[in-house]
């Protein structure tokens, strides 16, 4: 009887040698996976903050093009000139 005892108890230490490695490696995964979070989230803001400002730089070159454009083309009231001076009205004779 001595001897089963003896038996099952170097089951269980072995046992237990076997997978506290594999545990002690799946906390490492779960650190590591964790600290990959914060560079990822760090890239992801990296890509955002990049992106707005390459809308940034698009609005302002839209701004810059648009206010180029209107500067090219002239104004209405000198398009709409008159190139004659206007005549006076002409009185009809009253036939009384």
């Amino acid at each position: 009887m001595f001897s089963k005892q003896i038996k099952l108890s170097l089951c269980l230490c072995a046992i237990a040698a076997l997978i506290t490695p594999a545990l002690s490696q799946a906390e490492t995964a779960i650190v590591l996976a964790a600290s990959e979070t914060g560079s990822i989230a760090a890239s992801k803001a990296a890509d955002q903050k990049a992106a707005l400002a390459k809308k940034a730089a698009e609005r302002e070159a839209k701004k810059a093009a648009e206010a180029q454009k209107a500067a090219e083309t002239p104004a209405p009231a000198e398009t709409t000139a008159p190139s004659q001076a206007p005549t006076p009205p002409t009185e009809e004779p009253k036939g009384n």
